[in-house]
């Protein structure tokens, strides 16, 4: 079972729900929300489940699935990327049963986080407030086309890079970015002079792209 920090206000109106990286937990983004200082949304920042990774030797970590490899024709853990994803639609569903519009919660993450993000909310069955992807990529690319939902079609996306990233390609991450538009995805893009990681520029912009799209 997935834990959940939640980072709040008695004046909440929104939700975002942040999916860490890959050996990280829930903990990770709490700085970077309080840098955000957006007191009506809700912050809800899960722990991704211990499981073995191949890529680091069959090391248990935390991780929303397994990775086997970061080149763009590796095997994927389809299976482990679906049962995250119903994990995370439960969450979604728990919030609006508890009183916050479908159109009011946006998913963001950083990395394999923000790999889920993308899979989950492009397939999601009711139309979400936007998608936050840092340092990411699409998985399971090829499905998406079959898989991805009408009601989530005109989904805000916002994608961001950094040029120096090692771990995931800015070519990868730039290939993912033309999938999802000609999957008919309109999709905002930034670029950073970072690495793998998040600088104070992208969470200024991650800020106004905030308010944008869960205005006060």
């Amino acid at each position: 079972m997935l834990k959940n920090i939640v980072v709040t206000s008695s004046e909440c109106t929104a939700c975002v729900i942040w999916l860490h990286g890959l050996g990280a937990d829930g903990h990770d983004f709490e700085p970077v929300v309080q840098m955000l200082n957006l007191p009506h949304i809700k912050f809800i920042l899960p722990h991704a489940p211990y499981r073995p990774v191949t890529l680091n030797n069959g090391y248990e970590m935390r991780a929303w699935y397994d990775i086997f490899g970061l080149a763009s024709e590796s095997q994927q853990d389809e299976a482990g990327i679906k049962s995250m994803q119903q994990e995370i639609n439960n969450m979604i569903e728990a919030e609006i049963a508890d009183g916050v519009p479908a159109q009011r919660i946006l998913l963001a993450g950083f990395s394999q986080g923000g790999a889920m993000a993308l899979h989950t909310a492009t397939r999601f069955n009711q139309s979400l407030a936007g998608v936050l992807a840092l340092s990411t990529y699409l998985p399971l690319k090829n499905q998406l086309v079959a898989e991805q939902h009408v009601s989530n079609q005109q989904c805000p996306i916002w994608m961001a890079h950094g040029r120096q990233d090692g771990v995931i390609t800015l070519a990868t991450a730039q290939s993912s970015r033309a999938l999802l538009e000609a999957a008919g995805y309109a999709v905002e893009w930034h670029e950073y002079e970072m690495a793998h990681s998040v600088c104070e520029a992208e969470i200024d912009d991650i800020r106004q792209f905030l308010l944008r799209v869960l205005p006060v």
